[in-house]
């Protein structure tokens, strides 16, 4: 039996991660996964299974994230089988609230998402999301922080 919040090819799942955003539910987010799924977040928070996805999610999207939208832009298919996808998303984020109430600059991300495709449709058994640094080659810990820098312009 086919869930409507699945989609039947895997190059779609970004956007049907970007509609569960928008409803600001965790819940919604968490069940795009699969129940032993893990993801690795931007700051390399690492949660397995649904409920550990959905619960930060829950916060976040009802918080900070939740005046923001996603935008997605180049995506890239790599299957791995028959049952089995790699997807590679690059994602717009606008509207994230600072700790101080104001708006912060929009900024991207690049998703990995490993698709398993069941009765259902497609769903993540796993995902990571990384920021992208514009112009940048690594990042630079110093200080008791980390800055991302380019070694070609110092």
């Amino acid at each position: 039996m086919s869930d409507p919040r699945l989609p039947s090819d895997p190059g779609d799942f970004p956007a049907a991660f970007a509609r569960a955003w928008a409803s600001r539910e965790g819940a919604e987010i968490a069940a795009l996964f699969t129940e032993d799924a893990d993801f690795v977040n931007v700051t390399g928070l690492w949660w397995h299974g649904r409920a550990a996805i959905a619960a930060p999610h829950d916060y976040a999207l009802k918080s900070f994230f939740s005046e923001t939208s996603l935008r997605i832009g180049r995506c890239e298919v790599r299957m791995l089988g028959p049952d089995h996808a790699l997807v590679r998303a690059r994602i717009h984020l606008k509207g994230q609230r600072t700790p101080d109430g104001g708006t912060a600059d929009p900024r991207q991300t690049i998703f990995l998402f490993v698709l398993q495709r069941d009765v259902s449709g497609w769903r993540a058994v796993s995902a990571q999301n990384t920021e992208v640094s514009p112009g940048k080659e690594t990042h630079l810990s110093e200080g008791g922080g980390h800055r991302a820098v380019d070694y070609r312009a110092e």
